[in-house]
């Protein structure tokens, strides 16, 4: 078996897939099919890294990939450099809301804020620790860290650097913080620290509270949480990394308001970061959002219910199934061919031996019959996903391994798969995939 995985990445990997939702770590040695799309968002990766901003949505039935694709891209930004955002819309998490639900997503996003070197979340005071240590660093190249000046110099520097946030809306209170944030990180004011790293997190319910603690008479709102994310983005180049991915997947959630007012709402701030993005406003910043087919383009409810968008986002005269113009803002994602499934049960076919430390029993011609299985299902050229082949396969891989005496063909073949098949014989099932080979 080629491309030894690790055993804790292997367990990850199969156990994720078998659930239906997309493993954290490991997709690398299971990315089959989408070259064009990857190449695409790498590019925006650079357009972000010159600082530009760009922003894609990442269209996609129910279990198409999508979701693999935008953690995909997460790993990879994550490792070249960038601190990644990530949210997933609910009901009680909007753009826009009158309970506080953009601030809920705000929240989430910074929560799950990732770098390399801490690729969970939670990597907010790893970014301002090591920006506070690099600014050190500098300083203590021209003034001794015994010299009591060393402080005041280290402030100024500080305040340097902060000085081109305070152009931005909300950029003077921001620096503020990352001024009491360092006063707090050089006398270790564990309190301190804390209420300043609730501030960057949004976690205050007033003014007055944030100002009693901070000396900050300004605190992230439902109405800001917005231009706090362009700040964060050109804190995070100053502090050594090369920009930040805004990552937000269910938009169908937005499409789910029942309330028409409050969907266009959200949909009015999505203009707004869409206009920044293309319009040079925002900086070092790339916002990738997941959504359904039919949340874009439903006229009633979808993002092209709001004409704002439609009249941006629609696709131009020329653009078809067959033929799509990347670098346009919604990337449309198609089903994998059969020839990519077949490579990527294979993969996952390794993968499960290595895990449970067996050789592989499933062979070329089981490959291919379990396909020629699950594409000739009742309905399958229009429902099948990749989700549902990779769970069926998984779930096939651990039935073999439970139960030795029995063999792929016995299990494809048996009369649980009939109606599966669609009442097709195995000699019609063999003829749409004649000639099919690796």
């Amino acid at each position: 078996m080629e491309n030894t995985i690790p055993k804790r990445i292997a367990n990850v990997v199969i156990n994720a897939l078998k659930g239906g939702v997309v493993p954290r770590v490991g997709l690398e040695y299971i990315t089959v099919g989408r070259a064009r799309e990857i190449e695409a968002l790498l590019n925006d990766i650079g357009i972000i890294t010159d600082g530009g901003a760009t922003f894609r949505f990442i269209v996609g039935k129910y279990g198409s990939g999508k979701s693999f694709l935008l953690q995909t891209i997460r790993n990879y930004a994550a490792a070249s450099g960038f601190v990644v955002a990530d949210a997933d819309l609910s009901p009680e998490r909007r753009f826009a809301g009158t309970k506080g639900q953009g601030l809920a997503t705000y929240r989430e996003l910074v929560s799950n804020m990732s770098v390399k070197s801490k690729p969970d979340g939670g990597a907010l005071p790893l970014i301002l620790e090591k920006w506070l240590s690099g600014i050190q660093t500098n300083t203590a190249q021209s003034v001794s860290v015994d010299s009591p000046e060393f402080d005041r110099a280290v402030e100024r520097q500080i305040y340097s650097v902060t000085a081109g946030l305070e152009g931005m809306v909300n950029g003077f209170e921001f620096a503020k913080a990352v001024i009491a944030y360092w006063r707090a990180y050089r006398t270790d004011d564990q309190s301190t620290k804390s209420n300043a790293l609730k501030w960057f997190r949004g976690e205050y319910i007033s003014r007055r509270e944030a100002n009693a603690d901070l000396g900050i008479n300004w605190i992230v709102t439902d109405d800001s949480w917005y231009d706090f994310l362009k700040i964060f983005a050109a804190f995070m180049v100053s502090a050594g990394y090369r920009g930040l991915i805004v990552m937000v997947d269910e938009l169908v959630n937005i499409f789910k308001i029942p309330n028409a007012v409050s969907r266009q709402n959200n949909y009015e701030k999505i203009l707004t970061m869409y206009n920044d993005a293309l319009q040079g406003k925002a900086k070092h910043i790339g916002f990738l959002m997941g959504c359904t087919p039919q949340c874009v383009e439903d006229r009633y409810k979808g993002i092209f219910s709001y004409e704002a968008l439609r009249s941006r986002l629609a696709d131009g005269h020329f653009s078809s199934e067959g033929a799509r113009d990347m670098s346009a803002p919604i990337i449309r994602l198609s089903m994998l061919t059969q020839d990519e499934m077949y490579v990527l049960t294979e993969k996952l076919r390794d993968i499960h031996a290595q895990l449970y430390e067996y050789k592989p029993t499933l062979t070329h011609e089981d490959l291919i019959r379990f396909l020629e299985v699950e594409y000739n299902r009742v309905g399958a050229d229009t429902h099948i996903t990749p989700r549902e082949i990779i769970r069926n396969f998984i779930e096939l891989a651990g039935i073999l391994l439970q139960n030795p005496d029995k063999n792929a063909s016995e299990i494809l073949g048996s009369n649980s798969f009939q109606l599966a098949k669609g009442g097709l014989t195995d000699e019609e099932i063999h003829s749409e995939f004649e000639g099919f080979e690796i």
